[in-house]
């Protein structure tokens, strides 16, 4: 399985607790460059995919609140 497709399966809870591993170990410091690199774009994937999560919820929610006005 690619790391795209591990990355869909990643619940919303998952996905914040790898990000917040993410920006500690960018807070540390200590690490080079590359690594650093590395880690900010795996904060962003991982950032996106809360976004996404967090929009997708609030579709269900602005749904739910149309169809009780209706």
């Amino acid at each position: 399985m690619t790391d795209e497709k591990k990355d869909e399966r990643l619940s919303y809870e998952q996905a914040r607790a790898e990000l917040a591993q993410v920006v500690e170990r960018l807070e540390a410091g200590g690490t080079s460059l590359e690594e650093s690199l590395a880690l900010w774009e795996r904060g962003e994937q991982l950032a996106g995919i809360c976004q996404r999560w967090l929009d997708g919820a609030r579709a269900r929610i602005d749904a739910a609140r149309q169809r009780a006005e209706e």
